[in-house]
């Protein structure tokens, strides 16, 4: 399950009606659709992921979790789901890892562009401290002392009782390629749509690689299509 921190972090709550509801094929629970993934079927017969949920034909559920889309190939889940004979890579959930990742990355790079993003350990600080930051990404390859300090500043200037949720995704070379720099450690998501859209992808990436499945919550601006 996603932790309970990231939960709590700077997004309103989901307001009654705002998304709507799927059952996902696997654990046949019914859950808002910004937590799960659409499967369609291409013209070749493969089962792919629609990230944007615009591929036309009829579409499958699967709560955005790599575990469970990986229970869906073993359990020949989607034959059943599209009563059809489909074919379906034994590396599903490893592709949909890939997509997800891809998107995230962009989506920090248009950030970047949009200046709602920030790099490096004084600049994020900077951001704690002047109630702009949505979100911290720390490299997965980040040396404790740096998070540690940061979660003491956020804690320092928290204006609200919900912390800044700070996520662990990425590599710091696969930021430094996203962002067109060099050594990137921290960073900070401000609070601007590109900011928050980036944000959005970047939770889904996070919950897709937790062991336990379990939606988070979208952020307000984060649009349709997740």
């Amino acid at each position: 399950m996603v932790d309970a921190e990231v939960r709590a972090g700077r997004m309103p709550e989901r307001r009654a009606g705002q998304a709507p509801e799927r059952m996902c094929a696997v654990t046949r629970a019914t859950g808002p659709t910004e937590g799960m993934l659409r499967f369609v079927v291409d013209p070749e017969g493969a089962v792919v992921v629609d990230l944007k949920r615009g591929l036309p034909g009829r579409g499958v559920w699967v709560t955005a979790n790599r575990s469970l889309v990986a229970e869906a190939v073993r359990r020949r889940v989607f034959a059943r789901a599209f009563k059809r004979d489909v074919a379906v890579p034994d590396d599903l959930a490893e592709r949909v890892e890939k997509r997800l990742e891809d998107a995230a990355l962009g989506a920090l790079s248009m950030a970047r562009k949009a200046g709602d993003l920030v790099t490096g350990f004084s600049r994020v600080e900077a951001a704690l401290q002047g109630g702009k930051a949505v979100c911290l990404l720390h490299a997965d390859d980040a040396a404790e002392d740096g998070i540690r300090k940061l979660a003491a500043a956020e804690r320092r200037v928290r204006r609200e009782e919900s912390p800044v949720p700070a996520l662990r995704v990425l590599s710091s070379k696969q930021m430094n390629l996203a962002l067109g720099e060099t050594n990137v450690i921290h960073a900070a998501l401000l609070d601007g749509a590109a900011g928050r859209f980036a944000f959005g992808r970047v939770l889904v990436l996070h919950e897709f690689r937790n062991e336990e499945a379990g939606p988070g919550v979208r952020p307000e601006s984060m649009p349709e299509g997740f």
